[in-house]
């Protein structure tokens, strides 16, 4: 069991999903806050896998699935990239049976298990009071099914799609979209030295955001998002045109992983494997959209092919250091978690809202969907973001809540 001169109670930290910068900036906050009020912090490695293996033995080794926290320990990763507490896809509540800790795997014999009765004994085991997980909207809704057992959960938004509902911004969104918008700069000259449609492969399962904001920003001339199928004879006609108007004759596109053509009945999938929320693995959009733009783009050039390069962005925007943006909301998102600590409030998901910090019910995660609006911010025709004002909107203009 945790150790330590526990003055006030003990917060536990874990983050979950895929990882993104700014995650290490958001623990350090919580932590240092924490311990300066009293509080003994508890980093759960491995998302909700490392809570899910604990032994319930004061003797048993529990070092690979949780580590104390200190300020030297946060303070030497808070700057970086990705997750020091490392990350999972685990979803205790559907255990696959070959999943199971080796010491549970007597006791639970379904194909798929609910693991919650273990994880709130360990969570208890550990002496563990409030619960801060930093997740999207998978790792959030595991959040608040335990909230709904009765456990005290305080909630941190981040994802690469800025798609967790209730909140205008989630923990990683801006250095996705930065990057991006570099990547997109750098292979453009590749582009333009060949004369090429350049087709990227961008972030977003369901939501648009990261292939709509580089596009506003002047990055790509158009981007197709899963919000809307499009027609691939007309989106090649129109980048056809692009490359035309440009001195460079060349023309760039964003495609959301999640984007979907006409003809096509589902996204596409690496694979048939499912991750514990049912989620398949994407992939593979990009490469058909830039076989069908190079096949298609004959009738829109007089007869004669153009070339493209296809590149899919990945991992290249998950990894390395958070810039500005993702430095600063995850050292405010972790101090209004502590705040709610500090007043006894929990249930709540962190959130920015019309430019301001605030908080949301956490159960606003599994009630709703955040998506880009295609009648207020999408041209369908032009397939490119639109909009009439900029008055009032909010700091990602269609990010907002």
């Amino acid at each position: 069991m945790a150790q330590g001169s526990k003055k006030t109670g003990t917060i536990g930290i874990l983050t979950g999903g895929g990882d993104v910068p700014g995650l290490n900036p958001a623990i350090r906050a919580v932590t240092i806050r924490a311990l300066r009020e009293g509080y003994q912090v508890i980093g759960l490695r491995r998302g909700w896998e490392g809570i899910t293996e604990i032994r319930r033995d004061k003797d048993a080794d529990n070092s690979e699935h949780f580590m104390v926290l200190t300020e030297q320990i946060v303070n030497k990763a808070g700057r970086t990239g990705g997750t020091f507490l490392h990350t999972s896809r685990v979803n205790p509540s559907k255990m696959k049976k070959e999943n199971l800790p080796v010491h549970l795997q007597d006791q639970y014999k379904k194909e798929v298990n609910d693991l919650t009765p273990e994880v709130l004994k360990n969570l208890a085991f550990l002496g563990i009071d409030f619960l801060i997980p930093i997740g999207g909207d998978d790792t959030l809704s595991y959040a608040v099914r335990l909230y709904q057992e009765g456990f005290k959960v305080i909630a941190i938004p981040k994802t690469m799609d800025n798609d967790v509902p209730g909140t205008d911004y989630c923990i990683g969104f801006s250095t996705c979209v930065t990057r991006t918008i570099q990547m997109t700069n750098t292979l453009r000259t590749s582009a333009g030295s060949h004369e090429r449609i350049l087709v990227m492969e961008v972030f977003g399962r369901y939501a648009g955001f990261t292939a709509m904001l580089p596009t506003m920003a002047g990055a790509a001339n158009r981007c197709v998002i899963p919000e809307h199928q499009f027609d691939i004879q007309h989106l090649t006609e129109l980048l056809v045109e692009d490359r035309f108007q440009n001195p460079s004759k060349y023309s760039v596109v964003l495609v959301s992983e999640g984007a979907t053509f006409k003809g096509m009945k589902e996204m596409m999938f690496r694979d048939g494997e499912k991750d514990a929320y049912g989620h398949a693995k994407l992939g593979g959009i990009g490469n058909a959209v830039s076989e069908m733009i190079k096949t298609e783009s004959a009738q829109f050039n007089k007869g004669k092919i153009i070339n493209t390069i296809n590149q899919h962005l990945g991992y290249m925007v998950r990894g390395g250091d958070p810039d500005a943006i993702d430095s600063i909301v995850p050292m405010a998102y972790g101090n209004l978690a502590l705040d709610l600590v500090l007043k006894g409030i929990h249930g709540r998901l962190v959130v920015l809202r019309n430019g301001r910090y605030d908080n949301a019910p956490l159960d606003v995660v599994t009630s709703t969907k955040k998506l880009v609006d295609v009648k207020k911010h999408y041209n369908t025709e032009r397939l490119r973001p639109y909009f009439k004002s900029f008055e009032f909107q909010p700091l990602f203009i269609m990010s907002g809540t």
